[in-house]
């Protein structure tokens, strides 16, 4: 039977009816491309914090919409079907779609407030960023910035995030990309360790000390260590590895063992002692964004807000040269990081 508002319309200018499309919602979509792009229902489900079970009911329901099988299950995972391609097609074309609409609405307001979403690796987002964040959101009260601190990186054409603070440049073509400095690492100790151990002077005496390193997505230390490695005769001794910067400082702080870390953190007075051995690393700082969302106003301020945050001429251990931190001005307008670890560190 037409519904009222169908009643208002010539029968001869009135849409088919087609169950699959009344039965369809965006939703079960993004379920469909986040399964996708997991590669297996265990790992999407992981990632959304949902049973598999619920995940598997939603596909099930959206392939009995369809009528149409998506994905062929296989021990390694899943693929999609000839079907299932077809409809990932379709489906990513809605997902930019929405995309634009939302990028839309935000570009209406000139007003700096909503919510912006920044990805940004672990120690740049918890020790640099955050302290002059709080200073940010006072002199924009209405802005709701969410900060997402991981070692993975973020997809900013899919909306993962607003704007993404890497060390790693990113492939996609279509994206708008900065290079905001440099952040160069050297290894660091704690004079409770130096006390016992000692500090080594060249690369070669690393063998005869504890090394604590980060293996992360982006600043995988195992690896870049690993180049080293056969110049040394056995390997050395690594008792603590972590995925966090964090835990990596405490650790160092904690006299586990010498760790790297960013020049930057003599400039907090961490208290922690810089290992002078040869053995420095640099990083390229990245900002990227989807070009499209530069118009919106709150986001617009808050790229200029993080390119601020990095500016070399203010804080010059993020310029292209390295310095030592002997050599590097102090930050004295946050909590030093030795205060607010109090507790956590000799």
């Amino acid at each position: 039977m037409p519904t009222r508002r169908e009643r208002r319309v010539p029968r001869a200018e009135r849409l088919p009816v087609d169950r699959a499309a009344d039965d369809l919602d965006w939703h079960s979509l993004r379920l469909f491309l986040q399964l996708y792009r997991a590669g297996s229902f265990r790992a999407c489900a992981a990632s959304l914090e949902i049973s598999v079970n619920s995940l598997r009911r939603r596909i099930e329901a959206l392939e009995a919409a369809l009528q149409l099988p998506l994905f062929i299950r296989t021990v390694d995972g899943i693929r999609p079907t000839t079907g299932g391609e077809h409809i990932l097609a379709a489906a990513e074309a809605m997902e930019q779609a929405a995309f634009r609409v939302l990028r839309a609405r935000g570009s209406v307001s000139n007003d700096i407030e909503g919510e912006v979403r920044i990805a940004v690796t672990e120690g740049l987002g918890t020790a640099w960023l955050t302290p002059r964040l709080v200073e940010f959101q006072n002199a924009f009260p209405n802005l709701r910035v969410a900060l997402n601190c991981a070692m993975n990186s973020a997809d900013v054409l899919r909306m993962e995030a607003d704007i993404a603070v890497q060390l790693t440049r990113p492939d996609a073509a279509d994206v708008k990309l900065v290079r905001l400095g440099y952040l160069h690492t050297m290894p660091f100790a704690s004079r409770a360790y130096a006390g016992r151990n000692g500090l080594p002077t060249n690369v070669d005496e690393l063998i005869k000390h504890r090394l604590i390193l980060q293996i992360a997505e982006q600043t995988s230390q195992l690896s870049i260590f690993g180049d080293m490695l056969p110049r040394f005769p056995y390997p050395p001794t690594v008792p603590i590895t972590t995925n966090t910067s964090s835990a990596l400082a405490l650790a160092i702080a904690n006299g586990a063992g010498i760790g790297w870390l960013p020049t930057y953190v003599s400039s907090l007075q961490t208290g922690l002692l810089p290992v002078d051995c040869g053995l420095n690393f640099r990083f390229d700082v990245w900002l990227t964004y989807h070009p499209e969302v530069e118009v919106i106003p709150r986001v617009r301020q808050t790229i200029n807000w993080i390119k601020s945050s990095f500016d070399a001429g203010l804080y010059p251990f993020f310029g292209e040269t390295y310095i030592h931190p002997a050599d590097l001005p102090t930050v004295d307008r946050h909590i030093p990081l030795s205060e607010l670890y109090k507790g956590f560190v000799p």
